[in-house]
C-alpha cells in the first residue's frame, strides 16, 4: 500500500497507512512508520507534490562521480572541464 501512496502521490492516505503499519508484525515496518511521525507534515507534502528534485540530484551525483575518478590527481580546473565536457547519460 505504501508503494501505491508514493506512485499515485496520495499523501492524504498516509495517516491510514501509518496506523495500519503500527500493528504490523514486522518490526522494521513498525519502526519505519514511527519514524515518519518525526516530520509528518513535510512527508505528507512530499508525497502529495508533483515537484521532483531528481534531475538536480542526478547532476550532483554525476559531479561527485567525476570528482572521485580524479581524486588526488587533479585540481579544480580539470574537474570543472570534465564536468562541463563529460557526456550526460
Amino acid at each position: 500500500m505504501f508503494a501505491a501512496i508514493m506512485r499515485e502521490r496520495r499523501g492524504d492516505r498516509l495517516p491510514e497507512w501509518t496506523s495500519s503499519a503500527a500493528a504490523d508484525p514486522l518490526p522494521h515496518i513498525r519502526q519505519f512508520a514511527e519514524g515518519l511521525n518525526s516530520d509528518f507534515d513535510a512527508i505528507t507534502a512530499g508525497l502529495s507534490s508533483t515537484w521532483s528534485s531528481g534531475q538536480c540530484e542526478g547532476q550532483v551525483n554525476r559531479a561527485k562521480l567525476l570528482k572521485r575518478q580524479g581524486y588526488g590527481r587533479s585540481g579544480l580546473p580539470l574537474l570543472r572541464q570534465r564536468i562541463i565536457l563529460a557526456p550526460s547519460r
